[in-house]
């Protein structure tokens, strides 16, 4: 993914779980491709000074992953991460990124950035390690209870941005269920398929089950956020358990090394595309201006690309692009379902 070439990132320069230096390295990759960078840290720990494309902007205050995020974010209006969506929303910048607390990253930035018109639940959306095509799973984590238009909001939402930045042209929407069938699923899923199924402007195949995710048979897959977050979890360690279990089979014994040495090339490229580094983390979507989780532990390539997909986000114009979606369809004044209460 090509990254936005002038575009303007803000960068929160703290919570990264590998250190100062990887997040500073992250910075460079990104910089030396012509994205600008707004880190908002310490100069001392970063040493990014006379970097070209870095700013540093010098900050003390951080929000740590076991603080309680709306308390923090509120009383702490000097925190990297909350100065880093406050550049976002006075223009300086035009997209933040934070590998640092998820919760406060995703209170800042709904707070800080605000919905778009009609969004009920702004939802996290992030790429499944599937080998070979981009497959974009919501929610992951920002809605752990949800109601039937939330759903339908979270397949418009995911639709537009497939469009926008992964480049499908339509993009096939599933619905996580328990069965293929309409009839299968809770309450909420059941009447979700129910709108859906209607839905202008959206290309809905149906409910998809969990066996079918790692399958790249659809291009958009929905569901609420606790279910999303475990299954996420649940590919994204099975994906290392694979690639560590072939790379052990294959120096096993010296054939199997043969083959292992012969299979290199392969194999570098299979744990490259299944590495949660590679998709660089996720995007909080229906927000007025682009926010990127990353992922706490990632690399030096992760937070560079974390970087990439929020220039690259910002480049497209994927908001006013959901926006456009969002309003042509009718999904932003709930005309899709009843409000019931959310």
């Amino acid at each position: 993914m090509p990254a936005g070439r002038g575009v303007t990132v803000a960068l929160d320069g703290f919570g990264a779980e590998r250190g100062f230096d990887v997040l500073a390295e992250g910075a460079r990759l990104a910089a030396a491709e012509g994205v600008l960078l707004r880190v908002f840290g310490s100069p001392e720990e970063l040493g990014l000074d006379g970097v070209e494309g870095i700013e540093v902007i010098p900050t003390t205050e951080w929000i740590a992953n076991e603080e309680d995020p709306l308390p923090a974010i509120r009383s702490r209006a000097e925190a990297s991460i909350v100065r880093a969506v406050r550049d976002v929303a006075n223009g300086a910048a035009d997209a933040v990124v934070s590998a640092g607390s998820t919760g406060a990253t995703m209170a800042a930035a709904t707070f800080g950035l605000r919905r778009l018109q009609g969004v009920k639940r702004p939802a996290l959306a992030a790429q499944l390690p599937v080998p070979g095509k981009p497959v974009l799973f919501l929610d992951v984590g920002a809605n752990s209870e949800v109601r039937a238009q939330h759903l339908v909001q979270f397949a418009f939402l995911g639709s537009a941005f497939s469009q926008a930045v992964l480049g499908v042209e339509r993009p096939r929407v599933g619905l996580l269920s328990v069965g293929e069938e309409p009839g299968k699923g809770t309450e909420e899923v059941i009447a979700a398929h129910a709108l859906l199924k209607n839905a202008p402007g959206l290309q809905f195949i149906g409910n998809v089950e969990g066996s079918d995710l790692p399958s790249g048979g659809v291009d958009v897959v929905v569901t609420d956020g606790f279910t999303g977050n475990v299954s996420l979890k649940l590919m994204e360690g099975t994906a290392r358990a694979v690639t560590t279990a072939i790379r052990g089979a294959a120096r096993s014994n010296p054939v199997a090394g043969l083959g292992g040495l012969l299979m290199r090339p392969a194999l570098g490229g299979l744990r490259r595309e299944l590495h949660p580094d590679t998709t660089g983390g996720a995007i909080l979507l229906g927000l007025r201006a682009v926010a990127v989780v990353g992922h706490g532990s990632a690399g030096a390539e992760g937070i560079a690309n974390a970087v990439r997909l929020a220039a690259r986000c910002a480049e497209v114009g994927a908001v006013g692009r959901t926006e456009t979606l969002l309003r042509e369809s009718g999904a932003n004044r709930g005309s899709l379902a009843s409000e019931r209460g959310a």
